[in-house]
């Protein structure tokens, strides 16, 4: 099914399960208020035991929990709870119908194949992959030089070197922090780079255009792909690929038990930040004339799409030389000696960004624990990394063709149904 056919098929949908919906809803007045009651209170419950510990917290999660059951018998008890099945279903088969009609992909202008390309590949990242597709003797089949990184190895040493004997193409399989080291020794010799999807989330991957499916296939790069420049960003003059998270994350990183219990290590931290006895923010920056503080901070290579049905945690462009800046910060303070905060979510774009602090800051820098001396200086590279990516690849972010605003939908769709989506090709 091609993209005007899906673009034609999602507003349908979408109209079809709205007037349904309208039409179940008006049934259920006023039955159908105890449910939307029960689940309200389930979410306040679960707010306040996600920011308590002890007790308190089991007290809270178990009150959510007991009033979602009573929310999804009501549902039973009270209704057909197959009207309810088709409104879930005829949501997602509208988000799943504009998904296809708005799957980009993008041809990216031929480049010469490198003469001696060097693969390196952390054998332990993503559980093993580069040893389950055969990462080594697959990049020899294709004249790419493989490197194991071993666990005691200086990665930036080891490229450093390849490069000093004549590399002259760079890729890397393993994990985000690892292609960020990759990714910056090859934008400072000006070569091209690779990225192997054989890491665990594979987020830069994925707003690349890397298909994360095909890791064996990502290889051919350096045989017939195409090219493209790309922007890196730095914080202290460290380059980062994907973001820097600064607060409720990066504290929960820092701490040994992360590793093997990252869910529970996550809900451990969230009391300290936004508790009733946690800490005012001691992080900070500085506007025209005010001083902002915030809780936690998250400064990405390129702007996220947050919050969005479509695309949402995803960069729908990696070549706008800006950075992305996403900050839950304190609406108004109240006057209790607590230290409690309204807190709300802003988000700007910028080329600097500082951030000031009272100590060194804990940060996750694409995913791994580091401390930073403050102030912590931010900024964009913009077209800094020449990119390759393999034929038959996306090419592009799965949000590269999402509209920005919600209400942007329907025209977009009607705009690919009537028109179409057409391959782009990049001018530079």
């Amino acid at each position: 099914m091609g993209h005007r056919l899906w673009a034609a098929v999602a507003p349908v949908v979408l109209i079809a399960t709205v007037i349904f919906a309208i039409d179940v809803t008006l049934q259920r007045v006023p039955k159908g208020l105890s449910v939307v009651a029960c689940v309200v209170l389930a979410v306040a419950a679960a707010a306040y035991g996600f920011v308590r510990r002890g007790l308190a917290r089991i007290l809270g999660l178990t009150v959510a929990v007991l009033l979602l059951a009573a929310a999804v018998m009501l549902v039973f008890v009270e209704h057909d709870p197959r009207d309810d099945v088709l409104i879930v279903a005829g949501v997602l088969a509208t988000l799943a119908a504009a998904r296809e009609a708005f799957r980009a992909r993008v041809e990216w202008p031929g480049a010469q194949r490198p003469d001696h390309p060097v693969l390196f590949y952390n054998p332990l990242s993503g559980g093993g992959k580069a040893e389950r597709f055969a990462l080594a003797e697959e990049a020899r089949k294709r004249g790419i030089d493989p490197i194991e990184l071993r666990r005691w190895d200086d990665l930036e040493q080891l490229v450093r070197d390849a490069v000093r004997r004549g590399a002259d193409g760079l890729a890397m399989a393993g994990g985000d922090g690892s292609q960020a080291i990759v990714a910056m020794v090859a934008a400072e010799y000006d070569l091209p780079y690779a990225c192997i999807p054989s890491g665990t989330r594979n987020h830069f991957a994925l707003d690349l255009g890397v298909d994360r499916n095909d890791v064996v296939g990502a290889l051919d790069a350096f045989v017939s792909g195409g090219e493209r420049r790309v922007d890196l960003a730095e914080v202290n003059g460290r380059v980062f690929v994907n973001n820097v998270s600064l607060g409720l994350y990066a504290d929960a990183v820092q701490r040994p038990e992360y590793r093997g219990a990252k869910l529970r290590t996550l809900l451990d931290t969230v009391p300290e930040a936004f508790g009733p006895n946690s800490k005012p923010p001691s992080l900070f920056w500085k506007g025209d004339d005010t001083q902002q503080s915030a809780v936690a901070v998250l400064v990405s290579n390129n702007p996220y799409r947050l919050g969005r049905a479509l695309g949402s945690g995803t960069r729908p462009q990696l070549d706008r030389g800006l950075l992305g800046i996403a900050a839950v910060a304190p609406t108004r303070e109240s006057s209790t000696e607590a230290n409690r905060h309204h807190l709300g979510m802003h988000q700007w774009t910028a080329t600097t960004f500082e951030l000031y602090a009272d100590q060194p800051v804990p940060a996750g820098i694409d995913g791994e624990a580091v401390l930073l001396d403050p102030p912590l200086e931010f900024r964009t590279r913009p077209g800094a990394l020449r990119v390759r990516i393999a034929p038959g690849h996306p090419g592009a972010s799965p949000s590269a063709l999402h509209p920005d605003k919600p209400w942007a939908l329907i025209y977009a769709l009607a705009h690919v149904a009537f028109r179409g989506v057409h391959a782009q090709r990049a001018s530079r």
